[in-house]
């Protein structure tokens, strides 16, 4: 698939979920509680046991028609990039700008999210072909931050990562976030076993992501 065609379908999910659980069993059961409550962006994160295994399956279980576009997160380094593209990641996200990572990427043509907190590393990862960038953790700053960005940097587009819940949500949206990426908030009731809740929440934020 062009890359294009996955910035594309990323932009449409509005949420992504940063799946971060403590199983390989965990994380494919997160991942379809919030598939079926309507968040189509899934982000497995490399602290996940056998994630790169966590990417096949769904990438099995959702083809092209489900919408659903499935990515890798927490890549430290260039070489866990390869093996999330080769496992079937869609979309690379990391913490931080990592220039081996981006080249990487690329080389594969798949969209690099880099973690950035100032103008300099926004910069660099535009220079270096990001285009999206993670602003993380997102609870260190204001959604207002956004319009300050965009005014040295118009083309920028920026998913807040971090603090994003369901009251500050839509804040995030009206500042200008191409998306959000929802993590804890999101998966409260994993560690009980109750995926239903998962599910709920899921709804409660794809719906609130849609009224604006």
């Amino acid at each position: 698939m062009k890359k294009g065609e996955v910035l594309s379908r990323l932009e449409k999910t509005g949420v992504v979920a940063v799946v971060r659980e403590q199983t390989e069993l965990q994380a494919l059961k997160a991942a379809q509680a919030v598939v079926a409550g309507g968040i189509l962006g899934l982000e497995i994160t490399f602290s996940v046991p056998d994630a790169a295994s966590v990417i096949t399956q769904l990438k099995k279980m959702y083809p092209l028609s489900s919408g659903v576009v499935i990515g890798a997160g927490t890549v430290l380094d260039a070489t866990t990039a390869r093996l999330a593209i080769i496992a079937g990641a869609e979309f690379i996200v990391s913490p931080s700008f990592n220039l081996e990572t981006a080249q990487i990427c690329n080389l594969y043509q798949v969209p690099y999210l880099p973690g950035c907190m100032t103008i300099t590393e926004m910069q660099q990862a535009l220079m270096s072909g990001a285009e999206i960038v993670k602003l993380f953790p997102a609870n260190n700053f204001e959604p207002e931050l956004i319009k300050s960005v965009k005014a040295p940097l118009p083309q920028i587009n920026i998913m807040p990562t971090g603090g994003i819940n369901l009251d500050n949500l839509l804040n995030w949206k009206k500042a200008g976030a191409l998306l959000v990426g929802v993590g804890g908030n999101l998966f409260q009731g994993v560690a009980e076993n109750n995926y239903v809740k998962v599910t709920k929440t899921a709804t409660a934020y794809s719906e609130k992501w849609q009224q604006a």
